[in-house]
């Protein structure tokens, strides 16, 4: 059962795997940066200067500045900026991914079509038939 497991940690798609999750989660991390330092700056100086990470609705009693110090605090916040954020960060990072991807394919097109296809291999000549009939019908 060990050896099982060995060769199944060894295959190539298990580690093909286990890169693409942690290259993923570097990913996410550049683009998470990417929307909240140079995307949401630019949003906000076009809407008036709204933070979108900062908009919340307070669930409870209590006037606070900031959602951070609602949270700190411990109160109740409906925190739907940071909803809107998520979903900006998931539509960024489905874009880069279709790019990716969209790349890989004409990469790989372009491969298949340098790619010289075998050469069938030829038949005999039709005056090879025909020697052929004429040595079979010889005998």
């Amino acid at each position: 059962m060990i050896q099982e497991f060995k060769d199944f940690i060894a295959k190539g798609n298990v580690m093909d795997m286990a890169v693409g999750i942690i290259i993923g989660a570097a990913f996410t991390a550049i683009v998470s940066s990417l929307v909240a330092d140079l995307i949401n700056p630019f949003i906000s100086l076009f809407m008036g200067g709204v933070d979108f990470a900062g908009l919340y609705v307070l669930l409870g009693e209590g006037d606070y500045a900031s959602i951070g110090a609602a949270e700190e605090a411990g109160a109740a916040v409906f925190a739907y900026g940071r909803f809107i954020m998520a979903v900006i960060n998931f539509l960024i990072i489905a874009w880069v991914v279709f790019l990716l991807v969209k790349g890989v394919n004409r990469a790989k097109a372009k491969e298949e079509e340098a790619a010289p296809e075998p050469e069938e291999p030829k038949g005999p000549t039709q005056e090879e038939l025909l020697m052929e009939i004429r040595d079979a019908l010889k005998k």
